[in-house]
């Protein structure tokens, strides 16, 4: 078991609070455990609020496992400033106190999943799914980095909720994270033992595809309502995990298909080799789930972020935007629909929007002529969006929908809040727009029959 692990429960009342631990003011106590505690606290430097993982000092004061934790102190502070990624808590700063070494974090409002694996707080199998993929891309992303997590568990993936519901996942506590790029001295054999794989078990060589098991062996839990594999003794569960088969998880919960049986026993297969080959054909496996209906439609009846971002990454105008830029894309664009005949642009009306279809069609009309015809990766009111004076901010046709469509759009407001990362990449796409419409000019100029 992670020794940095942090169970997040309310605390007994008579534990002191400290007033400060560093720099920082301390607003109440999220979670105690045995080796470290969790502050709510508050950074007025940067007006905002950050959760704080401390070591207990009894800790420190035991040599053996104090050498022990500053390894797992190490691993997280290595990676400050070093993750960017909206399903994974950042990692602010690291304090080497030599009473009480703490950690700064992205503070989450809300809780873990731990509670909802239990049978009397399953959520709706749409929700879990999209839990699923939005935690295997935020592997995808650590992964990436050279990072395999080795503690991947409930405990561990935050829950930002709104009105009691969840609305969004993130991936924390690094202290068990296998660094594949240090040359540190790096602690083995860490984890959480319902959730780890055969080989992490036994001490074999590691690649992501034990944090693939782990976070197969999570999503079983919310399912079902039980670990793949559970047992009272240590011994008698380490044998399940090793020699058992877990129960297809359709016999435990009616509403459950075999396709999702299928997902989830492809990511909790022993042999290594059996399971995903990366965690991008496991993100789709799960996207995959929702697209083909294989989960029933329960309480997220609008656009899952998962349809959203596999369908951005089928876009021709997102053809160079990473994975994090697609996220950013996500959550800050307009998304909207237009019916049959809805006029997204009347020539000579001043616009400051522009959209990228992402499906469906429109066509440009000028003087009453149709001028192009505009489908799914395609742009529109990029030219009077880029212009360089509001004079020029005025539309020179009708853009027209030919077929029913759903577009994202963006103003400067809104484009402003996208990091420098995912705007760089948008000025990389309007200029791909900009010459291929410059060279469709020419070739009309050159050749107006052919084009014709």
């Amino acid at each position: 078991m992670s020794i940095t692990s942090v169970d997040l429960h309310v605390p007994p009342e008579h534990l002191t609070l400290p007033e400060r631990i560093g720099q920082y003011r301390v607003l109440r106590r999220l979670g105690d455990g045995s080796t470290s505690e969790v502050f709510l606290c508050r950074d007025d430097f940067r007006d905002r609020d950050v959760a704080i993982k401390r070591v207990r000092a009894s800790v420190l004061a035991d040599v053996d496992e104090g050498r022990f934790h500053e390894r797992f102190f190490a691993a997280e502070a290595a990676l400050v400033g070093q993750i960017q990624h909206p399903n994974v808590v950042q990692i602010y700063d690291a304090v080497a106190d030599p009473h009480s070494p703490y950690v700064v974090m992205e503070y989450v409002e809300g809780g873990t999943l731990r509670p909802y694996c239990r049978a009397d707080q399953l959520q709706s199998l749409e929700l879990i799914v999209e839990i699923g993929f939005k935690c295997a891309m935020a592997l995808g992303y650590v992964s990436r980095l050279g990072l395999i997590h080795r503690d991947v568990k409930p405990a561990n993936i935050l829950t930002a909720t709104v009105k009691g519901s969840i609305t969004g996942v993130k991936l924390t506590d690094f202290g068990s994270v296998l660094n594949l790029r240090s040359d540190a001295t790096q602690v083995y054999r860490v984890g959480s033992i319902a959730y780890m794989s055969p080989e992490q078990l036994d001490g074999s060589t590691l690649d992501s595809r034990a944090d693939m098991y782990s976070l197969g062996a999570v999503l079983y839990h919310l399912i079902a309502g039980r670990p793949p594999f559970d047992a009272q003794e240590q011994a008698v569960l380490v044998n399940q995990i090793y020699h058992h088969a877990p129960t297809p998880p359709s016999e435990l919960r009616g509403s459950v298909s075999p396709a999702v049986d299928a997902v989830i026993l492809r990511a909790l297969a022993k042999p290594v080799d059996q399971r995903y080959a990366d965690w991008d054909e496991f993100a789709q496996a799960l996207s995959a789930l929702i697209s083909n209906h294989e989960v029933p439609r329960g309480q997220l009846q609008g656009v899952l972020d998962s349809e959203r971002f596999t369908l951005l990454r089928s876009l021709a105008f997102f053809s160079r935007f990473g994975d994090v830029a697609l996220w950013e894309v996500v959550h800050r664009a307009h998304w909207e629909r237009f019916a049959f005949g809805h006029a997204v642009y009347h020539k000579g009306e001043e616009g400051r929007t522009f959209h990228i279809i992402a499906q469906g069609q429109v066509e440009v009309h000028r003087d009453g002529h149709r001028v192009a015809q505009l489908g799914a990766g395609t742009s529109v009111g990029e030219m009077a969006y880029l212009a360089p004076s509001e004079d020029l901010r005025v539309h020179s046709a009708d853009v027209v929908v030919s077929k029913p469509c759903t577009t994202i759009s963006f103003t400067p407001e809104s484009l402003a809040q996208l990091g420098a990362g995912c705007r760089h990449h948008f000025d990389e796409a309007f200029i791909g727009v900009l010459v291929r419409r410059l060279h469709a000019a020419h070739e009309a100029l050159a050749h107006p029959r052919r084009i014709l």
